[in-house]
């Protein structure tokens, strides 16, 4: 039996971790996909405290080296569920089942995708989610966002102060985000907006240069090797920018997806208290209606969602557990 069990191996639940094992507990990572979560889809990270510039595979490897040195054990499989048995917890995976005192979950979130050909392809190389990340990179250059609601419009706001011209891209035939934001974003001379339209396809160089009509992934030798993103195409489908049926196409730099995140918390709805949105219900203390079970991260509701928070989720989670397994 393990002290405690972290599901989720991001930077929420590697902190957990190490901290787990600093404070003398043996602690199991079990992780469904890879280690380091969202984290590894940034080529160039520079507002980590420490590092003037770090890839994200690069961080996460980094981290996922610490904890192993200090003792932590893995596991690649997905948790599908929790049992509570008192003075223990059974995590159950898809072909196994591991026992401890106490339980993290940090299971993080995913980014809500477009669903276009060769999207996956390119996050991290022309598709990002994070302004505050990765707005930098496109310091005098032209971006789109895709979105209307408050992160949308939030995330423009930043973009609109290094970039050359940013495009709004909203599905719905109007803006949902606060109408404060919309005046303090729309008012910018470099912001132009679209609403009434979805996004139809990608562009690359490769698939320009092939006359290919969007970019369809690794897969599509037609489109050449050169990756590197061109712009957008657009379907107008209510008229309220343009003729319903029409598409256009959009050249640009960079393209921001901000149309919401998916927590992935439905199999720990009987230990913890879910919200409207299906975050774990619960503040900076980590702690959940169950004893013995804590969470950290994205995957809980709060207003910051960074790297340094999940990090500082999985240190309080850690010492909370560590304490609570103390007095077993």
């Amino acid at each position: 039996m393990y002290d405690i069990i972290v599901v989720g191996g991001g930077p929420a639940g590697m902190t957990a971790a190490l901290y787990a094992q600093r404070n003398g507990k043996n602690a199991l990572v079990i992780e469904k996909t890879g280690f380091g979560g969202q984290i590894t889809h940034s080529p160039k990270v520079e507002n980590i405290p420490g590092f003037a510039s770090v890839t994200g595979n690069e961080f996460a490897d980094a981290m996922l080296d610490q904890i192993l040195g200090q003792g932590a054990e893995i596991e690649f499989s997905e948790v599908t569920g929790v049992r509570d048995e008192g003075d223990h917890k059974v995590v159950v995976t898809e072909d196994s089942e591991f026992e401890a005192k106490a339980v993290i979950i940090a299971a993080g979130v995913k980014h809500r995708m477009l669903g276009l050909p060769g999207e996956d392809d390119l996050v991290g190389e022309g598709i990002s989610f994070c302004a505050v990340c990765d707005g930098d990179f496109y310091t005098g250059k032209k971006v789109c966002v895709a979105g209307g609601g408050n992160s949308a419009l939030q995330e423009a706001v930043l973009l609109a102060e290094k970039c050359s011209e940013v495009v709004m891209l909203q599905d719905l035939d109007f803006f949902t985000g606060e109408e404060k934001l919309q005046e303090v974003l729309f008012a910018r001379d470099n912001v132009k907006s679209y609403a009434g339209v979805k996004l139809t396809a990608l562009h690359t160089a490769g698939s320009d240069a092939a006359g290919a009509a969007a970019f369809t992934g690794a897969a599509g030798g037609e489109i050449g090797t050169d990756t590197t993103f061109t712009g957008v195409t657009i379907e107008h489908t209510s008229g309220v920018s343009g003729a319903p049926g029409s598409q256009e196409r959009i050249d640009c730099d960079g393209l921001f997806v901000a149309i919401g995140l998916i927590p992935e918390n439905d199999p720990f709805a009987e230990l913890c208290d879910l919200n409207s949105y299906g975050y774990f219900d619960t503040n900076e203390t980590c702690v959940t209606k169950t004893p013995g079970v804590f969470v950290a991260g994205d995957c809980r509701s709060k207003t910051v969602r960074q790297v340094t928070t999940a990090a500082a989720d999985g240190a309080i989670a850690a010492l909370a557990a560590c304490r609570y397994v103390n007095g077993l």
